[in-house]
């Protein structure tokens, strides 16, 4: 039977109630938008047990997971969900339910109880990039691309140890064609390797960006907001290169890239392979 998932966002709104309080909104959706559920609660309320209530309220039947992507929503969600046997996954990859976001921001102007603040409800706050832990540091890293044909077939296949290749991000799901090249980044972490791999995937990584810079940067966006800087370079090939590999991504891949960890360049043995895309 195949598991009901929910994706839900609860945070303050743009709205205040009568006596000036600001307003909270909880939304929930299914993965095809099938079940759509609002409520508004004052801030003073704004806790796990009213969660609790609402989320009874949303179907007949609870779901096996909730997917969250706001930090600010996360804690009071899995507490709630706690109280009622629900797993809440902390993921960016909530397209139902940004997308109904994006659809909902024009509302809040038209309100009576609108505060006039400006809002971007899919905005989040973000760190600047740290650098990953000197003790994960591989001993050398490279640019690479694989045809989707070769993504789709070569690793499913092979006994790699950490192994993230969601079906939604599956080149044929996402209609590419099977000699289009997708780029990514391999890393030689030697020793570190397997380190290595469980490290990233303990952190969940998202997408791995190039950022143009004095000098030049690898940046690993994971977890729902967490940045790490994986590299830095000013060589003027590495450079072209990673132009290239932003430019496959954005023009031929529909942002589907991928990380790469290996021991060494034998392409004997490997430790972890993710495919990324932009959340």
């Amino acid at each position: 039977m195949a598991q009901i998932i929910w994706q839900a966002d609860f945070y303050r709104r743009p709205l205040q109630d009568a006596g000036g309080q600001a307003l909270w909104e909880l939304l929930v959706c299914d993965l095809t938008r099938t079940i759509e559920f609002v409520a508004l609660c004052p801030q003073s309320q704004a806790n796990a047990q009213w969660l609790v209530k609402q989320l009874q309220l949303v179907a007949d039947k609870l779901p096996d997971t909730i997917q969250v992507f706001r930090p600010q929503s996360l804690s009071l969600i899995t507490a709630a969900g706690e109280k009622l046997g629900i797993t809440v996954e902390a993921t960016r990859r909530t397209n139902a339910l940004k997308q109904w976001l994006q659809e909902r921001s024009p509302l809040y102007r038209n309100m009576d109880n609108y505060t006039g603040e400006a809002y971007d409800l899919l905005a989040l706050e973000k760190p600047p990039p740290t650098p990953l832990p000197e003790k994960l540091w591989g001993e050398q890293w490279r640019f690479a691309a694989l045809s989707a044909k070769d993504v789709e077939e070569a690793f499913q296949e092979r006994p790699i140890p950490i192994l993230d290749m969601p079906p939604a991000l599956m080149p044929l799901q996402l209609g590419l064609a099977s000699n289009t090249s997708i780029p990514g980044v391999i890393i030689y972490g030697g020793r570190q390797s397997m380190r290595l791999a469980r490290w990233l995937q303990e952190a969940n990584p998202v997408t791995l960006n190039y950022i143009a810079g004095t000098p030049d940067g690898l940046v690993l966006e994971a977890g729902l907001v967490d940045r790490w800087i994986v590299a830095t370079f000013e060589d003027q090939e590495v450079s072209a290169s990673a132009q290239i590999y932003e430019q496959r991504k954005q023009q031929q891949s529909k942002g589907l890239h991928f990380l790469l960890v290996q021991p060494d360049n034998s392409d004997v043995t490997f430790s972890g392979f993710w495919l990324l895309r932009q959340d």
